[in-house]
């Protein structure tokens, strides 16, 4: 056991030498003629095959696991005995890959961490505004729903994504979300397209895929949660979406809002029958 602990340790520590690499204007990615991704992405990408043995998001899954089965807050009880996360009360196995879906008790259309923060609020007491008051990681600060959400996802291993679209809140979820991918404002007259809608698009050493096609909808979801090797944190797909509103020059969302769940929607149900490998390693 310490010698795995030792091993993640260290994955971690090499996230400073990797935040140093070069950085390169938005441009077209370039292909080569079998079709590949660029050398840069390649190389990246056999530097995570090697890194993921030894993944740092298992040190944030152990403690999820602590955090759902404890029995805390106001009304001292744990998720693990109060929290359904579509498939039954306390039930995992299978559950990250068919969110969003939609939920009778809240009557809305939720993704796992907005649903997990739900049931922190409803079931154990917490409140709300204390859990988005600091929701995302920072230095050696990792906020308690990106651990649990970390913690359910790895459930989902090697499970293939399902996300239901049978009641009509989720079919009008997934078109809101879908508006919003193509929405265009800002000062720039930006919009989640202008980035995701088309083929063979880059920011700096970073593919950008195509979120309206299946492929590229999956390398979206795929590896979240992510252990962020530029910074060294853990983070979900509420903080990546929330980014990049940010870098959108947008006004960010509110925490765990409608707006991310129905984004989340829409690029989940593009990556349908597509596995998913659980929480990864990310740039």
């Amino acid at each position: 056991m310490k010698k795995r602990i030792g091993a993640l340790m260290a994955v971690m520590a090499m996230s400073a030498a990797f935040a140093a690499h070069a950085q390169q204007p938005v441009k077209k990615a370039a292909p080569n003629a079998a079709g590949a991704t660029d050398a840069t992405t390649a190389d990246f990408e056999k530097f995570r095959d090697v890194l993921e043995e030894d993944n740092p998001a298992e040190l944030f899954e152990a403690r999820g696991e602590e955090l759902w089965k404890a029995k805390r807050g106001p009304h001292n009880v744990s998720l693990a005995e109060t929290c359904d996360l579509g498939l039954g009360v306390g039930k995992l196995k299978g559950a990250y890959v068919q969110l969003p879906r939609y939920f009778a008790d809240a009557d809305a259309v939720m993704d796992a961490e907005r649903r997990i923060a739900y049931c922190m609020v409803k079931h154990q007491g917490f409140k709300a505004e204390d859990l988005a008051k600091k929701p995302f990681s920072s230095g050696n600060y990792t906020p308690e729903l990106v651990s649990l959400t970390t913690y359910v996802a790895g459930h989902s291993r090697k499970m293939k994504f399902a996300v239901p679209q049978k009641h009509p809140k989720e079919k009008e979820t997934y078109q809101i979300g879908k508006e919003i991918f193509a929405y265009r404002a800002g000062p720039w007259d930006f919009s989640c397209s202008t980035c995701h809608g088309q083929e063979g698009m880059r920011i700096r050493t970073q593919n950008l895929p195509n979120l309206s096609t299946s492929e590229g909808a999956l390398r979206a979801v795929q590896g979240w949660p992510g252990y962020r090797m530029t910074g060294g944190v853990m983070h979900t797909l509420q903080w990546r979406l929330n980014d990049c509103f940010r870098q959108q020059r947008f006004p960010e969302p509110n925490y765990v809002s409608p707006s991310l769940t129905a984004l989340l929607s829409y690029m989940t149900v593009n990556a349908n029958g597509q596995m998913y490998k659980g929480p990864g390693i990310k740039r």
